[in-house]
């Protein structure tokens, strides 16, 4: 397993050892001990699965009561997985880290709690499973709109399908409620 830092403390890309011959492949997709060896966490209390469509984005999304870490891989097709620093008094506020998973790469992205996290698919349909170092509260759901000016993402898609709630999302300088550094 190899682990990448990306320009964002704490969030990692992590990249499994594949084993392949003529019957297929093998890797870990967790394993405690190497987790541990990286500093990254290993107590995961909730998994989660979606499958989407071309051009679904989904997020910008964040907890504050109950805030997740979350380990993201994508079991088909791809997307790109996209972490915002909202940590008030954090050196990287507002930046961001766009990683493209594809069951290709078998790349996963660790985002810590006190990010904004959302994807977009970039594949005919995609697949995404998650890890969370907490469990969702429907009543602790906060975002920020796709399309934020100040964080300015390159989505490089045109228009993106959105969830109604979704597409009322305040922008980061409108957030009441943001998580400390």
């Amino acid at each position: 397993m190899r682990v990448e830092n990306t320009s964002l403390i704490g969030v990692k890309i992590i990249t499994p050892t594949v084993y392949k011959d003529d019957r297929g492949y093998f890797f870990e997709s967790y394993k405690k001990t190497d987790f541990d060896k990286h500093g990254l966490p290993t107590s995961f209390v909730q998994d989660n699965e979606a499958k989407s469509t071309l051009g679904v984005l989904r997020g910008l999304h964040y907890q504050l009561k109950q805030p997740q870490g979350k380990l993201v891989r994508v079991v088909s097709g791809s997307i790109l997985d996209v972490a915002v620093d909202i940590r008030q008094g954090s050196p990287t506020f507002g930046q961001s880290e766009i990683v493209p998973l594809t069951v290709e790469n078998r790349k996963m992205l660790y985002i810590p709690e006190g990010f904004a996290h959302g994807y977009l698919v970039t594949s005919d349909e995609a697949i995404v499973t998650y890890k969370c170092t907490d469990i969702y509260d429907p009543d602790d759901q906060y975002g920020i709109i796709w399309n934020d000016k100040t964080i300015n993402l390159d989505w490089d898609f045109a228009q993106p399908l959105l969830s109604e709630k979704d597409l009322k999302l305040p922008p980061l300088n409108e957030q009441n409620d943001l998580p400390k550094y």
